[in-house]
């Protein structure tokens, strides 16, 4: 008994090794509890059911901020959440992606949670990967901050002005060398990522990639891109790994049930990019304001976060509405 109190209590980046294992045990089991119970026969997600799925994220990612601030102190319980709402705000760019990588390829709604989970699994794994990189970095070369800031500030100008352009999958690089270093089939079987078949110029039986698979590559490669931002973000907030890795993944861990939830009406949030390119610039700018005239109070950080986010979703859904309603 002593010598596993022993091990769990070891340090791992900063934290006892059994909070590690407390967040990992809670996500696993949410996984199981979606993939083996709520979603276990192959069916169509309505939006009702996404909306309450995605409300029971939340609300379980806010019940482990309360945690946090209970357990680790108010500067880290805020510094979560500000990181969560970021994080949160910035995967309503993601759902506009998958929505456009699903539409391009066909891909039926029944499909989709297959695609979406195996794909929220990969990103767990990928950002696990690049926090720990970027923690290592952060630790060794401290003046990285402020790179992340500048990168952070010319991220949220960039977005101001490239806020109307949506990215075109047709002329996708990406898309490209996939297909033409993967042996694909072009045409769905089912569920199925690889399919065997038989190959007519040599007769043998070849594995080949469904367009099911490439839409799951093509959703963890638009994750790598956004963790540009949203990894540099965070840790412009704060440079806890243990606080940066839990509220990604819990933003992340509702991205599927967020996605059948908005994706008929994402197109709304217009102006939410202007406000996460507020969002980013601040947090950017925050860094160097930190430096020159001293810290602002994580409370004041949040509290901006919020209202710039929230500002953006009520203007987006006001201007919209007469153009909803008329169509």
């Amino acid at each position: 008994m002593e010598l596993l109190t022993g091990a769990l209590t070891v340090d791992l980046m900063g934290k006892d090794l059994w909070m590690w294992v407390l967040f990992l045990a809670l996500v696993l089991t949410l996984l199981a509890l979606d993939l083996g119970v709520l979603h276990k026969e192959r069916r169509e997600i309505s939006i009702k059911e996404s909306l309450l799925l995605s409300a029971g994220y939340i609300i379980i990612a806010i019940l482990f901020g309360i945690w946090i601030w209970w357990s680790m102190g108010k500067v880290s319980g805020i510094n979560y959440l500000t990181g969560y709402f970021v994080e949160k705000s910035l995967s309503m760019d993601n759902i506009f992606v998958i929505s456009l990588i699903f539409s391009y390829f066909g891909i039926p709604r029944l499909y989709q949670h297959r695609v979406l989970f195996w794909g929220i699994l990969g990103v767990i794994i990928l950002r696990a990967i690049m926090i720990g990189v970027g923690a290592t970095l952060v630790e060794r070369f401290e003046w990285i901050l402020y790179i992340f800031g500048g990168f952070l500030v010319l991220t949220g100008i960039k977005m101001l002005f490239s806020a109307d352009h949506d990215p075109d999958m047709g002329d996708n690089a990406f898309l490209r060398f996939l297909r033409n270093h993967i042996p694909l089939t072009d045409r769905l079987h089912g569920e199925k990522f690889f399919i065997n078949q038989q190959d007519p110029a040599s007769g043998k039986m070849v594995k080949l990639a469904t367009p099911l698979f490439l839409a799951l590559i093509m959703v963890e490669g638009a994750d790598i891109v956004f963790a540009v931002d949203s990894i540099p973000a965070i840790f412009a907030i704060t440079t806890d790994t243990y606080i940066v890795y839990t509220s990604n993944i819990f933003a992340i861990l509702g991205l599927r049930a967020l996605y059948f939830a908005l994706a008929g009406m994402v197109t709304r949030f217009v102006y939410l990019k202007y406000a996460l390119s507020a969002v980013l610039i601040f947090i950017g700018g925050k860094i160097f304001w930190n430096h020159f005239f001293g810290k602002i109070d994580p409370l004041i950080s949040l509290a901006v976060t919020l209202l710039l986010l929230a500002g953006g979703v009520v203007v987006s859904l006001l201007k919209t509405k007469p153009v909803e309603a008329g169509s």
